[in-house]
Order: structure tokens, then sequence, then C-alpha cells
């Protein structure tokens, strides 16, 4: 029950925060991209299945709150919250080297599915263009910020794990 709390306050404050706060920190209207990185980030630490719920949560309460097609972002998180998941086994949660690889390739595959949905099929075909001026800058910017979400994720887990376990710091 606590760890589908923390969950579920852990997907609405991150639907929040990238709503607000990612907006006022975006240079040039390039803003990071936390919903992927928390993906990425409970798809690596918990597996497939949390990696996909996850995922799914985050881009369904996006797309309710912020976009005109619903389930579209539910659909490609779902995607990045599997493939991350898949690297669950293989995987040593305190290496940063891996969820950045990870978020870099998730954010470009993101930027890439948006802008074939959203801009090609309205005849905008200047992808070089869209890929240096929106896609590479927003997955450096979200890798920045990678740095330093992951860690506070990766507190948060380890605590759950400890408390699942029945650890020192678990409540009976």
């Amino acid at each position: 029950m606590r760890r589908k709390l923390t969950m579920a306050v852990i997907i609405v404050a991150s639907v929040l925060l990238q709503s607000t706060v990612c907006q006022m920190i975006s240079v040039a209207s390039i803003k990071p991209n936390l919903l992927v990185i928390v993906t990425v980030a409970f798809g690596l630490m918990r597996g497939r299945r949390d990696g996909m719920l996850t995922g799914f949560f985050l881009g369904l309460l996006n797309d309710i709150f912020f976009n005109t097609v619903i389930g579209f972002n539910a659909l490609i998180y779902l995607w990045v919250g599997y493939f991350s998941g898949n690297f669950y086994r293989i995987f040593y949660d305190d290496d940063i080297k891996t969820p950045l690889l990870l978020i870099s390739i998730c954010d470009i595959v993101y930027g890439v599915i948006q802008y074939g949905f959203l801009f090609l099929m309205r005849g905008r075909i200047h992808f070089f263009f869209y890929l240096g001026r929106v896609i590479l800058p927003e997955m450096i910017y979200t890798l920045i910020l990678t740095i330093v979400v992951y860690q506070v994720l990766y507190a948060i887990n380890r605590r759950l794990v400890l408390t699942d376990k029945g650890g020192v710091d678990g409540i009976v």
C-alpha cells in the first residue's frame, strides 16, 4: 500500500512539476522532460511492469490536462517504461551512466515520435531543423536535470525497498 501511495504522489508531483517548474526554467522555449526521467528511472529500478504503469499514468495525466489527443503520450511513455524495464536485471541502481544513456535514447525517440505525428503529418518536413533546435537541446537539458532528479528517485526507491523487506527503517 505504501508503494502504491508513494508512486501515485510521485506521478502527480511529476506532472505538476513538468507543467509548472519546468515551464519556468525553460531556456529558449526548450524545457527538460521530467516525465521521461521518472519513467525510465522506475523502469530501471523496478522492472517492466512498474515502468509501464508509471509511464502510462504519467502520459495519461499529461494528456488529460494539457493535450488535445488523449492517450498519445500515455502510449509513448508506456513504451518508454517497457523499454527501460528490460534493463532491470542487468543494471546497478547506484550507477548513473546507464540511466543517462537510456534517458537520452528515450528522449530522442520521444522527440522523433512527437515530430512524426504532430509535425510531419501536417506537412512540416524540416526534420533536421527540428532535431537541432528542439530534440537535441531538450535531451541535453533533460540529462542535466537527470543528475539531480535520479538521485532523489533512487533514494525514495531504496527507502521503499527497505520498508518492503522490513528493514531497520521499516514501520512495523
